[in-house]
């Protein structure tokens, strides 16, 4: 067995309705704004295998079953006075031999990102050290909201794949994709200095 973290892209709301509908309605309003036709919105999660098992890593909305599902950290959703509620709230799954639950829906995954081991054990280190902004905002000043795409690209880079050089499916959209990449890029600078 090679160790190897592959990207997964699920269509946003994949298996939910509300979900979906309100992602279509948010790309709607973005392109109006951007003078541009809306694109399909894209939500991701990682699976990284390594000798002692598979670890999924996905953003999902807090659930009573957190423990079980190997939940690393939480966040707050939507506005900043819920940091301290018990919902709505987030929270990242580092799942050992889990699963993703809408991975039928994946269009053109899984992606490879990588097959150095070391890398994955970085990936997987990594998420004690990942930041729990507020869902839906840009608190952290990088020009985009932060979410689950913003989850994904911060643990590629920190685990020290190239986030960078990857797209979402032909014609859609990861939002939140580069603030992941920035807030990555400020840690590691920081680190450094």
């Amino acid at each position: 067995m090679t160790p190897h973290a592959d990207l997964y892209w699920l269509p946003l709301g994949a298996g939910g309705h509300v979900v979906r509908r309100v992602g279509q309605l948010y790309e709607r309003i973005v392109a109006a704004r951007g003078d541009r036709a809306p694109r399909e919105l894209f939500h991701t999660a990682l699976v990284v295998r390594l000798p002692d098992g598979d670890f999924v890593i996905e953003q999902v909305p807090a659930s009573w079953h957190g423990a079980s599902r190997g939940v690393v950290c939480t966040g707050p959703v939507g506005v900043r006075p819920t940091r301290f509620l018990p919902f709505p709230r987030y929270e990242v799954h580092c799942w050992r031999n889990g699963i993703i639950a809408d991975v039928a829906d994946a269009v053109a995954s899984p992606v490879r990102v990588t097959t150095d081991a070391d890398v994955c054990r970085r990936m997987l280190a990594c998420l004690a050290e990942l930041p729990t902004p507020t869902w839906g905002r840009d608190e952290l000043g990088t020009g985009e909201m932060w979410n689950s795409n913003s989850v994904t690209a911060w643990v590629l880079a920190a685990g020290g794949v190239d986030g960078a050089r990857i797209a979402p499916p032909r014609g859609g959209r990861a939002p939140g994709w580069a603030a992941g990449l920035t807030v990555a890029d400020r840690d590691r600078v920081a680190s450094s200095g």
